[in-house]
């Protein structure tokens, strides 16, 4: 048998690479990787039609069209051996992707009433949706496991419509394993049947060209996700049929229950724009906006009526910062609920409050309203220190 030794660590050496590099093995359409440190012997006779350092780019894309209780989905033969459907033509889609170094496009359409989407797979990926509603009678209505960047991208014009089984055990009724990154100038409508609307494990940032999100219902939180969330554009209007808070953001954690070092973990609700309708009344206790990080708003407009027990329009761990440098800002906060009647809060109750600051609040900019109505309700508490050089602030503030 023939062989051709490629000497590929004077190569490496003269780049200043110490550590072993990854090379891509082409072969009738279909690439493998290597992994290479002092040299690489190939086979001649394996017909290799090319060998390259960096990573190939391929266009193929995976289409997904549900009709009822059927789903057609093509894959190209490009991708056949990685990309695999294990559901046939049922409506409950299931595909594996075993590739890990090209990114994939899934693009879906159609509408079941008995339908979801699973797609397993360990490299970053496309989803584009056009005019998709799946209602699943079975668990999440999409479910994404794969723990990286994950483009969400509507088609301009669409309505993109999703609700989750209430007797399930899913964590959202669309979930990411990942980071998910939504744009495109589509609208999204999640009802949560079973837990939180969306969730995902890493961060959620929504784009400008967003055109609006739409939370129906959640069962617990509207929005929940690790690492950070961040909006610059769109309309997000969260239904009062929310159980509990309406953005949630908590740090990433291992197994272990350990905070991850990492800087992208950083508990923030970064906001640069857009258009926020929050209402929280089904839940004592509910915030519009959590975090555990901190709060940054550089732009934005903000209706929050805080209507049940105990609830709060915004509530951090960390520092809470306002201005305009990114939009104008106008946040306006109705605090109507009295307070928390829940059996563990009976000797200090919580009281409904406009925001709630455990950190620093600064304020350099923007209009911030606070409207109490409710029993014993507060305007603005901040427990670290309250600095203002510019903006203009409406409702009482208790520093303490």
């Amino acid at each position: 048998m023939r062989k051709i030794l490629f000497t590929v660590l004077l190569t490496l050496l003269a780049c200043g690479l110490t550590q072993a590099q990854t090379i891509y093995l082409c072969k009738d359409g279909h690439y493998t990787t290597k992994s290479i440190t002092e040299g690489l012997a190939v086979d001649l006779i394996q017909g290799y039609d090319s060998i390259t350092f960096s990573r190939p780019q391929m266009d193929f894309d995976v289409t997904i069209a549900y009709a009822g209780n059927t789903a057609t989905v093509s894959i190209p033969e490009e991708l056949a051996e990685e990309v695999v459907c294990n559901s046939g033509t049922s409506a409950n889609v299931v595909i594996t992707n075993s590739n890990t170094f090209n990114e994939v496009t899934y693009k879906v359409s159609g509408s079941s009433t008995a339908g979801s989407l699973t797609i397993t797979q360990g490299y970053k990926m496309k989803l584009h949706l056009n005019n998709v509603n799946l209602a699943s009678t079975t668990g999440a209505a999409v479910n994404i496991q794969c723990g990286k960047r994950i483009d969400v991208i509507m088609q301009s014009g669409s309505t993109n419509t999703f609700a989750d089984f209430a007797g399930g055990t899913q964590k959202a009724c669309f979930y990411a394993k990942g980071h998910v990154e939504l744009s495109g100038a589509g609208t999204l409508n999640v009802t949560g049947n079973c837990n939180h609307a969306i969730a995902t494990k890493e961060y959620f940032q929504v784009k400008k060209t967003v055109t609006a999100i739409n939370i129906l219902k959640a069962a617990n939180d509207a929005i929940h996700c690790g690492q950070f969330f961040q909006m610059n554009g769109g309309t997000l209007t969260i239904d009062k049929n929310t159980a509990n808070d309406g953005i949630q953001v908590e740090y990433k954690t291992d197994d272990n229950d350990e905070i991850i070092e990492d800087e992208e973990n950083t508990g923030l609700a970064i906001i640069k724009g857009g258009t926020f309708n929050i209402t929280l009344e089904n839940n004592q206790d509910a915030k519009g906006i959590k975090t555990e990080g901190g709060i940054d708003i550089s732009g934005g407009t903000f209706l929050i009526n805080a209507v049940s027990k105990g609830s709060r329009g915004m509530q951090t761990d960390g520092n809470m910062n306002i201005s305009q440098n990114n939009a104008t800002t106008d946040i306006k906060i109705y605090a109507k609920g009295g307070p928390c009647t829940l059996k563990e809060d009976e000797d200090d109750p919580h009281k409904c409050m406009g925001i709630k600051v455990d950190g620093n609040l600064t304020i350099t900019g923007g209009t911030v309203t606070v409207i109490q109505s409710g029993s014993k309700s507060k305007g603005i508490k901040v427990k670290g220190a309250y600095t203002k050089t510019g903006g203009t602030v409406n409702g009482v503030v208790d520093n303490e």
